[in-house]
């Protein structure tokens, strides 16, 4: 019962707290970037708090997380990861499911702070898209991310990378730093449970690989936190 409880004070807190971040970053954002971005980032900040408060989940970062424009290769093991990015890296633009920038308002300040709708299997002029808005959010000096699973995976499944991944790898021409999760063992999706969550950043891998190379090396490091 005291699981349940602690959920659903979880769940009501942060969907209550997302419409006033929403709505915050909507207003903010003809106005002032400084303050849209102060919305955007604190909604991810929120949830962090709102899961610790509630659930009990702590967060401890293991390895050292580079500056600049580097590509962000993440385990996807929970919706945890995915809302924590802006949070976690220095105002990140994100490869995402193209449905989520459909979600009315919430798609609007995801598309402006810098998600970047993946089209899946819709050909070269969709993947030319995705490269120019990243190389812009790059030029910027900006990080980018992606979950080169593609859908989240349960932990310790040590899954096939997509196949666009690598493409993306030698089109956008940035070092890649993989990044370990182990958020799946306690942020389920219905009835999350408390205790540690952990993010290893990996050591930068160079630009230049080959396509077996560098899938070889992200896929063993960002499952390093499995089992």
């Amino acid at each position: 019962m005291a699981l349940v409880l602690r959920n659903f004070g979880f769940y009501l807190a942060f969907y209550l707290g997302s419409v006033v971040y929403v709505l915050g970053a909507l207003l903010a954002l003809p106005f002032s970037a400084r303050h849209f971005r102060h919305f955007s980032e604190g909604w991810s900040a929120y949830h962090a708090r709102c899961a610790r408060v509630f659930l009990g989940i702590e967060v401890r970062i293991e390895g050292e997380m580079p500056s600049g424009a580097v590509l962000f290769a993440c385990k996807h093991e929970s919706f945890f990861e995915a809302i924590n990015l802006p949070h976690l890296l220095n105002h990140p633009g994100v490869f995402a499911k193209a449905e989520l920038l459909r979600i009315p308002l919430w798609g609007l300040v995801g598309a402006r702070f810098g998600l970047i709708g993946v089209e899946r299997d819709q050909g070269a002029k969709a993947l030319r898209s995705m490269v120019a808005a990243a190389r812009q959010i790059s030029d910027a000096g900006r990080p980018l991310a992606i979950f080169p699973e593609g859908t989240r995976v349960a932990h310790g499944v040590n899954a096939p990378l997509q196949s666009g991944f690598a493409g993306l790898y030698r089109l956008i021409g940035l070092p890649v730093v993989p990044v370990a999760t182990n958020s799946g063992v306690l942020y389920h999706r219905r009835l999350k449970r408390s205790g540690v969550i952990v993010i290893r950043f990996g050591a930068v891998i160079p630009v230049g690989l080959t396509r077996d190379a560098i899938e070889a090396r992200v896929r063993a490091e960002i499952n390093g936190l499995g089992g």
